[in-house]
């Protein structure tokens, strides 16, 4: 097994582990839903990633939420091709934890789940969420359009005033970018608080709600 230097610090691509040669094998369906997990997927619909930490309580989160039409955790804003849950624990992977999440614009909005995505989670934590620390547990966005990234932005500064006009001191650290390429977990993460209801849930909020203004 592979331990990393400093889980608290973002590993450079020359030091991440080596690429795996096939990639993690997983059910097409969803195991709450029986909705398609993978693509293609419908073309009305549309895709974002949230990672909030552990992707168990994350993908919980979402898969309850009307308009969601389908969920899955996986690796993602890393190096490392097709790595396994075990090497992203390590640290040498550069990918956090993170949830795939297709959605129905004209049941919910993007701007919707992004208030979501604030209230449930620290963003201010940067290699880590509450007691789980380590890069796989980083705050991110990572978005598959220009209008996506657009609107992460401007929610992301909109929340840092809120935090600011509550007392705190604390600085935004979640990730926006284009998405990356998004690696599938392995099969018994997939809805994991389904198949598993006294499993672990790490996520949890700041307390302070999004501004509807």
């Amino acid at each position: 097994m592979f331990f990393a230097k400093n889980k608290l610090a973002m590993v450079s691509k020359s030091d991440a582990l080596p690429d795996n040669p096939t990639a993690i094998p997983v059910d097409a369906l969803h195991y709450v839903s029986a909705t398609k997990m993978v693509p293609p997927f419908v073309a009305q619909y549309q895709v974002c990633y949230f990672a909030m930490g552990c992707f168990w309580g994350a993908e919980r989160l979402f898969w309850s939420i009307p308009g969601v039409v389908t969920t899955a955790v996986g690796y993602q804003g890393g190096y490392t091709v097709h790595p396994s849950y075990q090497q992203v624990c390590t640290g040498q992977t550069g990918h956090t934890e993170a949830v795939l999440v297709v959605f129905d614009p004209e049941v919910i909005s993007y701007a919707e789940l992004l208030i979501l995505f604030w209230e449930n989670h620290q963003a201010t934590q940067g290699m880590r969420q509450g007691n789980d620390q380590g890069s796989q547990y980083r705050s991110a966005l990572y978005c598959t359009s220009q209008q996506q990234l657009s609107e992460a932005k401007s929610s992301a500064a909109h929340y840092q005033q809120a935090l600011l006009d509550s007392g705190s001191t604390e600085t935004i650290t979640t990730e926006i970018d284009l998405a990356a390429p998004f690696y599938y977990a392995e099969a018994d993460h997939q809805q994991y608080l389904a198949k598993n209801p006294q499993g672990y849930c790490g996520l949890g909020g700041s307390g302070i709600c999004y501004p509807s203004n």
